[in-house]
């Protein structure tokens, strides 16, 4: 058992018997009262999210999950499969569970999967990816006193503001926890 106080993202903790990560926390203490720990949290079996707030003290119970390497190896419509590069056991993980990380999927990255007692809940990236450029649009330099950007679409339908310079076919690195533009590679 663990106290609502050290819950952070990424903490994941068991609570009215189900899994659930923490995307978002904060401590806010009003003027009279006890204080309150406000959490946004993602539930890892159904990928449903919700808000929910705790009072200082309340406990629940920390969960630990095992980790396994994995390759990306496609998805069906519905679900996204994977294979164990130890056991070359292959766990498939629903469209709703993995809805936030689909755009950073290419076919054969290789990556972690998450599971508690034998089942698969959710994958964990790598910080950053390679994707590369599948449309952009021509970059012109205005009249901008600041950096200019433009919207382009990666390989994975992915589309993100990048500098003018960046062209089609090029290939960028790109941060999953923040999803923003870090390199042309």
């Amino acid at each position: 058992m663990i106290g609502v106080n050290q819950l952070r993202k990424g903490v994941t903790f068991e609570f009215d018997s189900q899994l659930w990560r923490v995307l978002e926390y904060d401590h806010y203490k009003p003027g009279r009262g006890s204080a309150v720990i406000r959490t946004r949290l993602r539930n890892l079996r159904t990928g449903s999210i919700i808000n929910k707030n705790f009072i200082s003290g309340d406990r629940v119970q920390d969960v630990s999950l095992d980790h396994q390497t994995v390759q990306y190896l496609y998805n069906d419509g519905e679900m996204f499969h994977f294979m164990n590069t130890e056991t070359f056991e292959q766990p498939a993980l629903s469209r709703d569970i993995l809805k936030d990380v689909m755009p950073y999927l290419k076919e054969n990255t290789i990556l972690e999967i998450e599971s508690y007692e034998g089942e698969p809940l959710d994958i964990a990236l790598p910080i950053t990816v390679e994707l590369k450029v599948t449309e952009a649009p021509p970059g012109f330099a205005g009249d901008t006193a600041t950096g200019a950007t433009k919207e382009v679409t990666l390989e994975t339908g992915l589309r993100l503001n990048v500098p003018l310079f960046i062209n089609e076919g090029d290939t960028l690195r790109i941060d999953t926890r923040t999803g923003e533009y870090l390199t042309r590679v």
